[in-house]
């Protein structure tokens, strides 16, 4: 039989297989669409019957419901090709296991509860991406079956113990792990559960508790790595983690958008995504400062500046304090006010939890006052007429108004803001930030043209610790309508997620890391980075706060992955030169696919620069079939966008450099290479990251040749 037919009988096989897979899970779907209307039939009986009955029958209404919406959600998720793979092992006797066992994104079995498809996550499982021809585990032939939903496209076979293969076994195909990275990128990052290989599972698996750290070049599978990470976890330990829940946090919203399917496509829809500007539940940030700006916002040395704003007199807070009593005048200047206000603040309370302590403080301060009088005109002032005196003035609401003008409740952003102004920044910085770093910083805050930004978000939250929990507010009916379809079921500044993944995490600020450490005080960790691709300046800075942010955890254990498969190695070639002298050979990770593509790199000038980068893009929509990403200095991005605007093509994407972390594409355009290497503080890591995007075709267009080393 001919190669071609051969492979047709082998996907009629498959085909027959999955076609009962899906038949059952069309039965599923029913069965549990049935438990759902029954669940709500209790409910209106429950309406019907006596009092005592009605909380039994309620509960068992809002269990069945429950499980019943649970299951229809793991049916329902977008699953591309349910099942994937296939292992036929060796039995006891050194013949074929009567049964393979397939494997795929849910468990299934059928009505008599025999297996149809094992869980990818299930330790059964683990022998399709663990096993080797050095070490089999007892598999004979493991076959990765690629689908279109329902429909078998092919098969591709490993044979893993030659000497165990049966006459009557078929072996096909060339291996799924090419093939699968010469297919085409769409604009979200696909799952790689039928392409995993033996180092990625080996993390993938790693225990839970404690700190996983993952480490690996561009194209090592990182993040692809710890998302399957967080969907094993929560099948593995649903009960210690599933609760709490799982945060993911990115660099970008272009990132977690980027990313948003993959956890859905494994039956995880309750993860948590959040860019780092959309880690505060009050506000989101998407534009990004300049380097030298988000240095100064990012370090350690800002918890100082914002601890001193925070305790300085609040801007409309009355200079001087008069109130009458018993027909005298008790008078507080601004230099008392003041030394009172540092004595409230003394205490070391969070101040908007310590207006009583303000009062309480004021009070004292006018009947010291008070005594003062008496002891001048000869009058006895005793104990009783000062508590007298504290009684009635605390009553008062004269008092009251100047308290709250005086002792104002905080908000971090308008606390953030007043620092605008550069004589009350000076202030909050002195011996801390050097005129220039004031100057910057002042002017950074005070340009609100585009709201807060990324770095600015750390800050806040920073400065929402620092003034405690203001007054709660009434929430609006939207917002109690919103909470009663189901909007947010965690409560705002939720700080107990059981395990949080931190992605691109070379970039993290120290700042940024105290932000995110709030929100894992009992979490385990997976943390991943690549030192090679840091945007940040202090790498041991950052260490420190993320050593901080792990907690009292001692369990740390290092991953490093060192294959790239996204890149061609002619593309991966270019940028291990562009990087020369800030990086260790060992940190570069191998490109084991070769195209025989190079990267074609134009010299242009500048005034010709809008017609090479639209030509460029152009013939890059045509040369392959999925995305094109535009990878320019942050501050380019609209212009370039605009010079584009007549392609009107829906794969092709424009990013600035960090906003292109984490992303590929099948092909990219890379403007003015220097720019990117001048607008970083890191020289050379942010251009490095932008030449690692593509995966087929790079096109590389430069005014200034020094981006090159020679």
């Amino acid at each position: 039989m001919s190669e071609p037919r051969v492979r047709r009988a082998e996907i009629a096989v498959e085909q027959a297989h999955v076609n009962q897979v899906y038949a059952r899970l069309a039965e599923l779907r029913v069965n549990a669409e049935d438990m759902r209307t029954k669940g709500y039939e209790i409910g209106h009986g429950a309406q019907r019957e006596a009092v005592f009955e009605q909380a039994s029958m309620l509960f068992e209404r809002d269990m069945m419901v429950f499980h019943a919406n649970q299951t229809l959600q793991a049916l329902d998720a977008e699953y591309e090709g349910l099942v994937f793979g296939r292992l036929d092992a060796a039995a006891a006797d050194g013949g074929l296991r009567d049964e393979p066992l397939y494997v795929g994104r849910l468990g299934i079995r059928d009505a008599d509860f025999e297996n149809l498809v094992t869980d990818w996550r299930a330790p059964a499982a683990a022998p399709f991406y663990q096993a080797t021809a050095e070490d089999p585990m007892g598999v004979i032939r493991r076959r990765v079956i690629r689908c279109s939903g329902a429909d078998v496209l092919d098969v591709d076979d490993d044979v893993l113990m030659a000497g165990a293969v049966p006459d009557e076994m078929v072996i096909v195909g060339e291996g799924a792990l090419m093939a699968a990275l010469g297919r085409s990128r769409g604009d979200k990052m696909r799952d790689i559960v039928a392409t995993i290989q033996k180092e990625q599972d080996e993390v993938i698996r790693a225990p839970w508790r404690g700190v996983t750290e993952i480490t690996g070049g561009p194209g090592t599978g990182k993040t692809a790595v710890a998302l399957h990470r967080a969907a094993y976890l929560l099948y593995r330990h649903r009960k210690q983690l599933g609760g709490a829940g799982v945060l993911v946090v990115g660099p970008s919203g272009v990132f977690t958008n980027y990313i948003s399917r993959v956890l859905p496509a494994m039956g995880e829809t309750n993860v948590e995504l959040r860019a780092l500007g959309e880690v505060l539940d009050s506000h989101v940030a998407e534009h990004i400062d300049t380097a030298p700006v988000a240095a100064i916002k990012g370090s350690l040395r800002m918890r100082r500046v914002l601890l001193r704003a925070m305790r300085d007199t609040p801007p409309g807070a009355p200079a001087e304090m008069r109130i009458v009593y018993g027909g005298e005048v008790l008078k507080l200047d601004t230099a008392q006010l003041e030394r009172l206000r540092k004595r409230v603040h003394a205490s070391g309370g969070p101040p908007n939890r310590s207006r009583v302590r303000a009062a309480e403080t004021l009070l004292a301060a006018l009947a010291d006052v008070a005594e003062r009088h008496a002891q001048d005109d000869g009058r006895e002032f005793t104990s009783a007429k000062r508590a007298e005196l504290i009684t009635e003035l605390g009553e008062r609401i004269d008092f009251h108004r100047f308290l709250v003008q005086w002792w104002p409740v905080l908000e971090s952003a308008e606390v953030l803001g007043r620092l605008a102004d550069e004589r009350r920044l000076a202030r909050a910085a002195k011996s801390v930030l050097d005129r220039t770093e004031v100057s910057l910083l002042a002017a950074s805050l005070a340009d609100r043209s585009a709201g807060f930004s990324v770095a600015d978000i750390a800050l806040l939250d920073e400065l929402r610790v620092l003034v405690g929990k203001p007054k709660r507010k009434r929430r609006s009916a939207e917002q109690l309508e919103n909470a009663g379809q189901g909007g947010r079921h965690r409560p705002e500044h939720y700080d107990e997620y059981s395990h949080i993944v931190v992605d691109e995490s070379q970039d993290l600020s120290p700042m940024q890391w105290r932000m995110i450490g709030r929100r894992g005080k009992y979490a385990s960790w997976t943390v991943v980075g690549d030192p090679v691709q840091s945007s940040w300046p202090s790498p041991s800075e950052a260490a420190e706060a993320a050593t901080a942010a792990f907690g009292s955890t001692t369990a740390r254990r290092r991953f490093t992955l060192r294959t790239n498969y996204r890149n061609s190695a002619e593309i991966f070639d270019l940028a291990a030169r562009a990087v020369d002298g800030y990086a260790e050979p060992d940190q570069l990770p191998h490109a084991v696919r070769r195209t025989e593509i190079s990267p074609d790199v134009r010299e242009v000038s500048q005034p010709s620069m809008e017609e090479s980068v639209r030509a460029a893009a152009n013939e890059l929509l045509g040369a392959v079939e999925g995305t094109v990403g535009v990878i320019s200095a942050m501050d380019r991005v609209s212009e370039i966008d605009k010079w584009l605007s007549t392609l009107a093509d829906e794969r092709l994407k424009v990013v600035g450099s960090l906003d292109a972390k984490g992303l590929e594409y099948d092909a990219v355009v890379l403007v003015e290479p220097q720019q990117l290497i001048d607008e970083s503080l890191t020289g050379r890591r942010v251009l490095y990251v932008a030449l690692t995007r593509a995966t087929q075709r790079l096109t590389v267009l430069a005014t200034d040749p020094r981006w090159l080393p020679a």
